[in-house]
């Protein structure tokens, strides 16, 4: 395989990884991949990056592929570099390799072949006592390679969630959900799981918090976030805390660094100010991942508690920065609802600062909008350098902003 390589413009990353999975060179991987199964691609773009610098780099991409039989259709693929997967298409020229796959044959998410076939779906649900084997109807509403994804199944009797994890870890996520249900939390019911990776839930009722805020309609209050998390049951406490965003952020900084190296000073001053100036906080138990996208709302009410996944021992202080940096960030994304959005988190903030610490929340919350700045890139948006540097500057807002209530010790 003769792989190329990017050299220019802007956006080009001059990571070897990043640029053998969205430079160019791209094309003619994914090209080689698709012939010896007789397709042969049309148009493709990167949906995806994920980038862990000295380690591997995990691609998503959208296809128009013609295959041999003349049909032209829409798929989803997948690449990483590092240590090949089984079952992947493996690429190289000496020096680099890619594994390549078609979705849905990820190579660490054995069950969504499953979760993406009708057919096995329909038997599924027959097997838990639901829908009687009728016809199901299925959609992708999220996919990350290598690590989860989530379709969507609609039958003529109930609307469910397919989720899809690596194998070891279904057991785990079943007993979740049902430990949090049985707390009074209102995560997914789980309706069984099978042990290579399918979990099944149960929809909840309401819209996503951005959905409701979208649509100017009145978000829960501050104390009704803090009253969902006090819920969360203390048997999660147990094991090892997970890494702070604080903790994180010199990892942030490092991918930023390597997908866009002018921000790279801006990014690791940004990761240091927060590692040195913010302070930690006693663990107890967090949502892990909590922002707009993860509270449904109905009535100016919580009513589900999605993607309990990441729920653990951590720092409060996260749970509560994650939600007030998403919702900073969103202002952005979409101008015509700023207003309203930018409303929603200053009253978050209002509650959160009355049980944390104000300074070390704003840190946190810099923290967040620093990860939160990988995301342009992760996804391939179109203008990514420049949607990037806003998001730095908006963390250098939220620094300023714990500055002045907390000033520095340490020379500057």
């Amino acid at each position: 395989m003769s792989m190329t390589t990017s050299t220019g413009g802007p956006g080009s990353n001059p990571d070897p990884d990043l640029d053998l999975l969205t430079g160019p060179g791209a094309a003619e991987l994914l090209r080689t991949a698709l012939r010896p199964a007789g397709g042969e691609l049309l148009t493709w773009r990167a949906t995806q990056v994920e980038h862990q610098p000295g380690r591997r780099s995990t691609a998503a991409y959208q296809a128009r592929i013609r295959w041999a039989d003349g049909r032209v259709r829409e798929e989803r693929l997948g690449a990483c570099t590092g240590r090949p997967p089984r079952g992947t298409v493996v690429l190289g020229d000496g020096t680099d390799q890619v594994a390549t796959w078609r979705f849905p044959y990820d190579p660490d998410l054995p069950a969504l072949r499953t979760a993406y076939d009708e057919r096995a779906v329909a038997v599924l649900l027959d097997d838990l006592g639901l829908d009687g084997g009728g016809p199901v109807r299925l959609a992708i509403r999220a996919y990350r390679p290598r690590r989860r994804a989530v379709i969507e199944a609609i039958g003529r009797r109930h609307r469910l969630f397919l989720k899809v994890v690596r194998p070891d870890q279904v057991r785990d996520l079943h007993e979740r959900h049902r430990l949090l249900v049985g707390a009074g939390v209102p995560a997914a019911p789980s309706l069984g799981y099978t042990p290579d990776g399918l979990l099944v839930l149960q929809a909840l009722p309401g819209r996503t918090l951005r959905q409701a805020l979208y649509a100017r309609q009145a978000p829960p209050s501050g104390q009704a976030v803090l009253g969902l998390l006090d819920r969360l049951p203390a048997e999660l406490a147990y094991g090892r805390p997970r890494r702070s965003w604080r903790e994180k952020s010199p990892h942030y900084a490092s991918v930023l660094a390597a997908a866009l190296p002018s921000v790279a000073k801006q990014a690791r001053a940004l990761a240091e100010a927060v590692m040195c100036e913010a302070g930690p906080e006693p663990a107890t138990v967090v949502h892990g991942d909590l922002y707009e996208s993860q509270l449904l709302v109905s009535g100016g009410r919580i009513c589900g508690l999605l993607d309990v996944d990441t729920a653990g021992p951590g720092e409060r202080l996260d749970d509560l920065a994650c939600l007030l940096g998403h919702l900073s960030v969103l202002a952005g994304m979409n101008r015509d609802r700023a207003g309203t959005i930018l409303r929603a988190g200053a009253a978050y903030l209002a509650a959160f600062e009355r049980v944390v610490d104000p300074a070390d929340l704003r840190y946190r919350t810099a923290a967040v909008v620093l990860s939160l700045a990988t995301g342009p890139h992760r996804v391939q948006e179109q203008d990514w350098p420049a949607n990037t540097r806003d998001r730095l500057d908006l963390a250098e807002q939220w620094l300023d902003s714990a500055r002045r209530l907390r000033p520095p010790t340490r020379p500057r």
